[in-house]
């Protein structure tokens, strides 16, 4: 019985990390997923959410944006948009997106074709203000 996974996470830039840890909580399209060792294998798509893993007593968070999730042979790669681990997270910079999303939504009707850009800009926005949070 495998006591740990091999957490592998990468975006269209760059190699975020490469891990062995206890658990893992993603933010699966339709729900929250937890994956523990000798997972069934599974492919899922990911949305905007935070994943954290565990490793020991530790819990590490991580700010995602939309991508794949694939367990198999505990190992699960994560392929995203983006990925920011909480301590690397500028809050200011984060705050500054969430006002300026907000700012635009109030001058938007949800007709408007830029309305779900700039919604998926605040849900970015909220969740790497929320990650930073538990990282400082």
């Amino acid at each position: 019985m495998a006591d740990k996974l091999k957490l592998e996470m990468v975006t269209p830039y760059k190699r975020v990390l490469s891990e062995e840890v206890d658990e893992i909580t993603a933010p699966g399209f339709i729900g929250e997923l937890g994956i523990l060792p000798e997972h069934t294998p599974l492919l899922t798509t990911l949305k905007v959410g935070e994943l954290t893993y565990k490793k020991g007593p530790e819990t590490f968070h991580v700010a995602v944006n939309w991508g794949y999730l694939e367990v198999e042979n505990d190992t699960v790669t994560v392929l995203v948009d983006t990925a920011e681990r909480a301590d690397e997270i500028d809050l200011a910079r984060a705050k500054a997106a969430l006002g300026r999303a907000e700012a635009a939504l109030k001058g938007l009707s949800q007709e408007d074709k830029k309305y779900m850009i700039m919604e998926g800009a605040l849900q970015r926005a909220l969740i790497r203000i929320q990650v930073a949070a538990k990282g400082h």
